[in-house]
């Protein structure tokens, strides 16, 4: 390691940051994962819906196309040699009007373009045979879709970590960097015992941190830090056997996925999330939302019944678009973007970026030369 005390220090232990560090041990690197809370994947990583992703709406081209197909062919395999518990149950995309039925094409032509294996278009009476509680007039069905515990598998990452010899260190909030002569950094760490350490390599993948990381960055150009929007969405936990097998989503909303259903591995429906822009971080449920669940719901699942949706829990996703703009690519700027020699930051890695987090971290790495 020369005279640096880490080869690489990753801000964030969330599944991103933790995935960057994984690819790093595997090159040889010896990594420490800096975390602000006292555990691992404790905010936007713990916030979500647990679904894999097939990869299926993005742009062409785009980081999000790329790097969902890449991530979720990497996950199910990193799932599997880890035994870490994960449903391939696969996911219909429902059309229940018949405006909904002609954007079922654009959303096939556009995952075939993206590659994603097994897409197909069903029939009203074929998705029925499949799910026979569904209202629809047709569906898409995703066979590589699926769930999983994203808490074991962020386990499996700190501990393919440490056993190449790094350390992912929780309660260590970052609290700045200063670029070394000759290369590298110095960077300062607090908490309870607070500390300085000197790394060649700095990635910050700190979720809703981002841009605050980012500008505490000695020299770091302040004008290429994107703006940052809180994107809130909350779930609801219905009472009852679960409707359906697989993951149902309607067709896409602007800036977001829209509200569906999952079956989670303990056997229980959860619908959500649907998507607030709010000024400050909440995780408080409003059931008055409820209202509005019920009746999108009742669009593919009539026999929902009355007061069957209870409050479960609410996300935030670090957005760099506000209400009513489009939703743009992930970020990920490495030397040429920003200037600064071994550092990569990651901003606006929401949605699909747990299915990708693999492929991102493979991302950082080729960025960084490695």
């Amino acid at each position: 390691m020369a005279d640096f005390d880490f080869d690489a220090v990753v801000v964030g232990a969330g599944a991103v940051g933790l995935a960057c560090g994984y690819a790093l041990s595997k090159r040889g690197l010896v990594v420490a994962v800096l975390e602000s809370g006292p555990i691992i994947g404790e905010g936007v990583s713990a916030r979500n819906s647990e679904v894999i992703h097939g990869g299926l709406y993005y742009p062409t081209g785009s980081l999000k196309a790329r790097l969902c197909v890449a991530g979720r062919r990497a996950l199910y395999a990193f799932l599997d040699s880890h035994k870490v518990a994960y449903d391939r149950c696969g996911k219909l995309v429902v059309a229940t009007n018949a405006e909904e039925v002609g954007r079922l094409d654009g959303i096939l032509e556009q995952a075939r373009t993206n590659d994603v294996e097994g897409m197909a278009h069903l029939t009203k009476a074929q998705a029925l045979a499949l799910e026979p509680e569904l209202a629809c007039e047709g569906a898409l069905i995703s066979p590589q879709s699926g769930v999983f515990d994203s808490h074991g598998y962020m386990l499996a990452l700190q501990g393919e970590i440490e056993a190449a010899g790094g350390a992912v260190v929780t309660s260590t909030p970052f609290e700045g960097a200063t670029p070394l002569d000759g290369g590298g950094f110095s960077i300062r760490a607090g908490g309870a015992e607070p500390t300085t350490l000197t790394a060649r390599i700095l990635v910050t993948a700190p979720g809703l941190s981002a841009q605050a990381v980012a500008a505490e960055i000695e020299g770091f150009p302040k004008e290429t830090i994107p703006p940052l929007h809180y994107g809130k969405g909350v779930y609801f936990r219905l009472s009852g056997r679960a409707p359906f097998a697989r993951l149902i989503y309607p067709p896409p909303i602007p800036g977001a996925l829209g509200t569906h259903y999952r079956r989670d591995l303990g056997g229980q429906a959860v619908f959500g999330p649907d998507l607030q822009f709010v000024d400050e971080i909440d995780y408080s449920v409003d059931p008055a939302r409820a209202g509005e669940f019920y009746s999108y719901i009742r669009k593919f699942w009539p026999g929902l019944p009355d007061r069957a949706l209870a409050p479960d829990y609410a996300g935030i996703r670090p957005k760099l678009h506000g209400p009513g703009e489009p939703q743009p690519d992930f970020r990920i700027d490495g030397p040429q973007a920003h200037g600064m020699t071994g550092l990569v930051t990651l901003f606006g890695i929401e949605s699909p970026g747990l299915t990708s987090s693999l492929a991102i971290g493979e991302e950082v790495a080729g960025r960084l030369g490695l």
